[in-house]
């Protein structure tokens, strides 16, 4: 069961709504402040006319006022009709009414008759207003003196027709700002929006497959397990690594490496159930989720089909590729108890199918993860070693079987950990290969057994000696620097050149031939003796043999263990295959005297083994040099 995505809500919708009726509310309180100012303004400008025109009536009346003609009054004040906005004038001397001028249909308090004399707050304003009219007072004078008074009163009827067009205009225009304000925020909100669905894709989508990416997986993963605890079920997670897919980018290039990840997400998903859920972590890695099991068989029912699936080729630019991929699972609650473990012991468990050879799963067990901590614990204890003076070199002789003489020795190394005493070689050197370390710890094996030989052969104990063999390791191939620093410390101890034997692994010198040819190129150029061991366990073939310049072949022990029996075809062939390309040839781990005679008669021509001695520390190898000692050897038959 997959969880629901939640439906994305823009990011601060509550605000902007917020933030646009408060622009709305702004815009009617702004636009009811301008029609009461603008009502205020139309009402003082028609009591300033009022005002002009009563000054005007009054010079106009000052005969009529002197001489009490009531007829001249009011022709005087009929002028006023033209003027829409007045509706009365009236014109007082001497305390009593001259003249009076009322527009025809008038009604209500308008057209009330006036007072016997002019109203005192009047008098002493000179004007006064209401919501329904403004009227004025202008004093008339002759002589210096008041001789009457003239009053206008004007209908604000005209005022609020002209005051309502304002209004509705002004509310026009506050509408149209905020419709298109509204408009302008809905169209920034759907970019929002927009923005936000790419956001949400980005994280929670991988870009290349369209899987749920990790961000995904994670919340995924955790709806499951809380499903699980809740139902008292189970969930199962499954951890895929694609086997060699840095080749096909390495090949090919990541584009081609892109749509080779889109084709196993499409095969992954047209596989496995629509209740699975399919996500891809990053890289070459994808997981799935099922839950909740229907048996406990069925994390290896899933694992089948996801390997069966993928062994069919894909199709990739025209090339056809088949890819396989190891995996790891883990079942929660059984396994771990939070996400991060349960994905702890899938990864466990996939590099557990890795090293058993690829192409497979494994189900995680306890003791897993007890190596894991294990090799944890290795590989920090390792990383100490070197500061320590944790490591030490042992050299094994090897003997040159006809003469019985010791020609040369191989630098073995190794270590006794103050945490977790000595351990093997097989234990540390894979952890330090894929740790990185090997790098340094080379370097320092080369430098010490260096040092070594020359105060050796500073002594005069290396008469017979002809060669010191170090072992290369992969990484130390691959560096640019090496050669460098091998002609720099060869200078620092002043040993020979001829007496430095450097090893290179079959299997690391078939890994890249061209730059590898190179490198012994460059050992053969400086002198240095060249030697491959574990022959016999690559794929290295006759016409790569006749083009690297190499001085010896070392038959791998896994044939030397064999003979005489199994290995003996083997290894014969390689001595004589050896010598028809004038190589010499060392036979390691031989340990008994069957052995012993079994390669001398093939024509081996140095050989090494616990037959002959052990590895040894320094000291006791000074000792054996000293002595010169010759190893017995039984004459050929």
């Amino acid at each position: 069961m997959k969880p629901a995505t939640p439906r994305l809500r823009p990011i601060g919708s509550k605000m902007v709504r917020a933030t646009m009726l408060s622009a709305a509310a702004a815009l009617f309180v702004a636009s009811i402040l301008l029609t009461v100012f603008q009502f205020i303004s139309l009402r003082n400008a028609l009591e300033r006319d009022l005002q002009v025109q009563a000054h005007i009536v009054g010079s106009n009346s000052t005969a009529a006022l002197m001489f009490s003609d009531a007829s001249a009054q009011d022709e005087i004040l009929g002028g006023l009709a033209s003027s829409p906005s007045v509706v009365s004038a009236t014109m007082y001397r001497s305390g009593r009414v001259l003249g009076r001028y009322l527009r025809d249909g008038i009604k209500g308090t308008l057209a009330a008759p006036p007072p016997i004399t002019p109203d005192a707050e009047l008098v002493a304003t000179h004007k006064r207003h209401n919501f329904e009219y403004v009227e004025v007072l202008e004093p008339v004078h002759a002589n210096g003196e008041v001789i009457g008074q003239v009053t206008i009163r004007a209908s604000l009827g005209r005022l609020y027709q002209r005051l309502g067009t304002f209004a509705v205009f002004t509310l026009l225009v506050a509408l149209g700002s905020f419709g298109l304000s509204w408009l302008l925020v809905a169209r920034m909100r759907k970019a929002v929006r927009l923005a936000e669905e790419h956001l949400h894709f980005l994280a929670h989508v991988d870009p290349v497959t369209t899987l749920p990416n990790r961000h995904e997986f994670n919340e995924r993963l955790a709806f499951a397990l809380d499903c699980a605890d809740r139902q008292e079920t189970s969930a199962c997670l499954l951890l895929l690594d694609l086997d060699n897919f840095k080749i096909v980018n390495d090949t090919l290039g990541h584009d081609s490496g892109d749509v080779l990840l889109k084709q196993v997400a499409q095969r992954l998903t047209g596989t496995l159930r629509s209740t699975d859920i399919i996500c891809r972590l990053g890289g070459d890695e994808f997981v799935v989720i099922v839950e909740p099991p229907e048996d406990s068989e069925e994390p290896d029912r899933v694992a089948n089909k996801i390997l069966t699936a993928l062994s069919e080729s894909f199709m990739v630019q025209g090339h056809q590729l088949f890819v396989s991929a190891s995996i790891g699972v883990s079942v929660y609650p059984q396994d771990a108890e939070d996400a991060r473990s349960l994905m702890r012991c899938a990864d466990t468990a996939m590099y557990h199918a890795k090293n058993k050879g690829k192409n497979g799963y494994e189900i995680f067990r306890p003791e897993m993860e007890q190596r894991a901590h294990k090799r944890l614990k290795l590989e920090a204890n390792l990383r100490r070693a070197l500061q320590n003076d944790e490591l030490y070199l042992h050299y094994q002789p090897q003997i040159d079987v006809r003469s019985g003489r010791m020609t040369g020795v191989e630098v073995l190394v190794r270590w006794t950990c103050e945490e977790l005493g000595t351990v093997s070689p097989a234990e540390f050197i894979p952890v330090a290969e894929e740790s990185g370390v090997i790098v340094s710890l080379g370097r320092w094996v080369l430098q010490t057994a260096c040092r070594q030989a020359a105060a050796w052969r500073d002594a005069g104990l290396l008469d017979t000696i002809e060669h010191v063999a170090v072992n290369l390791s992969a990484c130390q191939t691959r560096d640019a620097g090496l050669m460098d620093e091998v002609a720099a410390l060869l200078e620092e101890t002043g040993l020979p050149a001829r007496l430095l034997e450097l090893e290179i692994t079959e299997g690391v010198l078939m890994e890249n031939v061209h730059a590898n040819l190179e490198l012994l190129q460059k050992i053969q150029a400086a002198g240095i003796h060249l030697s491959i061991d574990d022959f016999g366990t690559g794929y290295s073939s006759m016409s790569y043999l006749k083009r690297f310049p190499i001085d010896q072949l070392k038959i791998d022990r896994s044939f030397v263990s064999g003979v005489p029996g199994d290995g003996a075809a083997i290894a014969t062939a390689i001595i004589a295959m050896a010598h028809s390309l004038n190589l010499s040839v060392v036979a390691e781990g031989v340990e008994t005297e069957e052995q012993m005679r079994f390669l001398r008669d093939a024509g081996c021509d140095v050989m090494q083994g616990y037959y002959f001695a052990r590895p040894l520390p320094a000291d006791q190898l000074t000792a054996l040099l000293t002595e010169r000692r010759l190893w017995p050897t039984p004459q050929q038959a």
